[in-house]
């Protein structure tokens, strides 16, 4: 076969799995739970772009992300036949060109609540809709009009945040308990969820994953300052997590109904993780309660660098890589959980 024959099959296959493919790009909104490297760009010191962080990225590179690999929508980005990794946006190695298919906006320590992002002075969650305007300019001026109106349409917008509203600013801080009650403070969060999902439905998103808090209160971080009673998780904070999805799932219900062409779907990882956490064997995990990284009880961030003695050789055997944040592991198989369950109708 003659190579122009062979080279106009390959273009025409390419171009078939393009119009075939149900998702263009991943778009990422949130916090550490997601953000690929946007901290290093900013004055915080909420950073995490030091090893042993990334030890187990590829080529052992420290990007950013709060783990020793990679974060769960790097995963779900491979599992839709995108990039292998969701880059950062205000990381300058990257172009126009890589950020089409795939960009993360998020920014760890930010939360719902503005106030919140001013505990580490880190992105608020109005500066990452700034900064997807800015991008969708870009990917106009880049693929024209019609081009990259398709590709935000047909993106999967995923937004993971919350956590941090709660155990940073809510429970840590006086001014928002004295405020709200817990429970009006969670409908105060689940107002803006509702105002950024609108915001961002009118900039062209529709398909758009809502991701659920976790099991906060068994974070090893919070099961060390729950020392009196042994250790075990905050069945409090847990509880409030439970509740909080709930509001969300309402939220998911309601928007779906109102804003024409929205696919809108919560993601929880509340039960996965917690089954995980409760039985560690059954996922070929040997520690659940303490993290990788130090002692694994309270290290987070520059507490967590290469010169502390106590880290352990294989994250493989945590669920927790630091006190805070899952291991490469555990981002897989919640992630693989999503797309098999709540993201499937996307595929």
């Amino acid at each position: 076969m003659a190579l122009a024959s062979i080279s106009f099959i390959l273009i025409l296959f390419q171009f078939l799995l393009e119009i075939n493919a149900k998702v263009s790009s991943i778009i990422v909104f949130g916090d550490s739970s997601v953000d690929s490297g946007n901290n290093n760009y900013i004055p915080t010191i909420l950073r995490s772009n030091f090893r042993p962080y990334g030890r187990d990225f590829d080529g052992g590179r420290a990007t950013g992300r709060f783990s020793n690999g990679r974060v769960p929508t790097d995963f779900i980005s491979e599992a839709f036949g995108l990039k292998k990794n969701v880059p950062a946006y205000l990381d300058p190695s990257y172009t126009i060109q890589d950020f089409a298919t795939g960009v993360c906006f998020a920014s760890a320590g930010t939360g719902y609540d503005n106030l919140t992002s001013q505990v580490l002075n880190v992105m608020p969650l109005w500066r990452e809709v700034e900064y997807f305007k800015e991008y969708q300019s870009r990917l106009r001026e880049y693929l024209g009009d019609e081009k990259a109106s398709e590709i935000l349409s047909e993106a999967l917008y995923i937004i993971s945040i919350g956590t941090n509203d709660f155990l940073e600013n809510y429970y840590l801080l006086p001014y928002r308990p004295s405020q709200f009650s817990i429970e009006e403070y969670q409908n105060y969060l689940a107002g803006i969820a509702r105002n950024f999902i609108t915001q961002i439905y009118e900039l062209k998103a529709r398909k758009i994953s809502l991701t659920g808090l976790p099991p906060m209160g068994c974070l090893p971080l919070e099961r060390t300052t729950n020392f009196i009673f042994g250790g075990n998780c905050i069945d409090g904070y847990n509880q409030v997590a439970i509740n909080f999805n709930q509001k969300l799932q309402a939220l998911v219900e309601s928007l779906n109904n109102e804003l024409t062409g929205l696919q809108l779907v919560l993601s929880s990882p509340y039960a996965g993780l917690y089954d995980i956490i409760q039985n560690p064997h059954s996922y070929g995990f040997e520690y659940s309660a303490t993290a990788c990284c130090g002692t694994g009880r309270f290290e987070m961030g520059y507490l967590c660098d290469e010169y502390n003695p106590f880290t352990c050789p294989d994250a493989n055997k945590y669920v927790f890589w630091d006190s805070f944040h899952p291991t490469e592991k555990t981002n897989g198989i919640l992630a693989n959980y999503a797309v098999r369950s709540s993201l499937a109708v996307f595929q």
